[in-house]
């Protein structure tokens, strides 16, 4: 059994744009393996590719080139030509519960459906199914014959969690899954996701803009930037041993209530010029026209991911000479 449950190589998606032979880079060369039984954040600006990784994970994008291996098996294809155990242990679930759950369906008939699908009950035993599932998310029976327009955000994203582990997945895809909600009701969501992660040993693709989530959630954290991935490293060494400077931008730019928080933080970077466009993307590293720590070599070489240690990677010119 391999040690990787996903394992992500060259990952291409570029996107047509109505200029003849111009393309949106959204996922531009991409390597990420995510570990059994791991929770990993994929972190970063809106833009910045990571959730066309995850929607081409699912298959809801084809490749444009590029290899996805889950459970050593090759799905680098739409998911209307994937086998139904891949489509089993392969769930996500969607940043905004409001329009990813039919509001013609009570909450009974929307967790019913991937068990009817899956033959996963007897009709017997159906709603017996169904109230587990709910129990699983903290969520009473009194919830059955309710639509999703009489729930609150935080009980509907519960649902669609509920959904997601109808079918026991192996690896579940989360997208930005409390971006949408309060902040009184996302800590219920993420203690919920850890609770269940930590029970059914299941692996996690955690896609998110918030990397305050991430240091007590993840178990390695990669952050992205233009399509590419900059950094890669346990979330420990992540937040205590920054290397990138975009990683150390993002770190320090993370609001804080105490001094001894603030001293924590690395040193504040703050990066100048705009993002650039994805159907423009500048020769090089891609972040140099914001990087204050810029070298010659970085507006004309893109850097490769170097190995720093033990799980940790980062694809910069300022250490490719160490």
């Amino acid at each position: 059994m391999p040690e990787n449950i996903l394992l992500i190589n060259k990952l291409k998606k570029y996107f047509p744009t109505t200029e003849r032979d111009r393309y949106v880079k959204a996922v531009d060369n991409v390597d990420l393996a995510l570990k059994r039984g791991e929770i990993l954040g994929v972190v970063g600006e809106s833009g910045s590719g990571k959730s066309t990784i995850a929607y081409t994970v699912m298959g809801m994008y084809s490749p444009t080139s590029g290899q996805i291996l889950f459970e050593g098996q090759d799905i680098s294809c739409e998911t209307s030509r994937r086998p139904m155990p891949v489509k089993k242990d392969l769930q996500i679930v969607f940043q905004d519960p409001g329009t990813s759950l039919n509001p013609q369906r009570n909450i009974l008939q929307i967790l019913e459906l991937p068990l009817k699908v899956h033959r996963l009950a007897d009709p017997d035993n159906t709603i017996r199914k169904v109230i587990e599932l709910l129990e699983m998310v903290e969520l009473s029976e009194e919830y059955l014959y309710k639509y999703p327009r009489a729930l609150g955000g935080g009980e509907r994203q519960l649902v669609a969690i509920a959904r997601a582990m109808a079918t026991g997945p192996k690896l579940m895809i989360l997208d930005e899954p409390t971006s949408a909600l309060d902040v009184s009701v996302q800590a219920k969501i993420v203690n919920t996701l850890i609770r269940l992660q930590s029970e059914l040993g299941m692996s996690c693709l955690f896609i998110t803009h918030d990397l305050s989530l991430m240091r007590n959630l993840a178990h390695r954290v990669a952050i992205m930037y233009l399509g590419k991935i900059m950094e890669v490293a346990p979330t420990q060494d992540f937040f205590e041993r920054p290397l990138h400077p975009y990683t150390q931008m993002l770190l320090s730019s993370i609001p804080v209530i105490s001094k001894e928080e603030e001293t924590l933080k690395p040193d504040r970077i703050t990066a100048h010029g705009e993002i650039p466009s994805p159907v423009d993307i500048p020769p090089g590293c891609r972040f140099h026209t914001r990087c204050t720590l810029a070298k010659d070599i970085c507006f004309t070489q893109e850097p490769d991911a170097i190995q720093i240690g033990p799980n940790h990677s980062v694809s910069c010119h300022l250490f490719s000479e160490d």
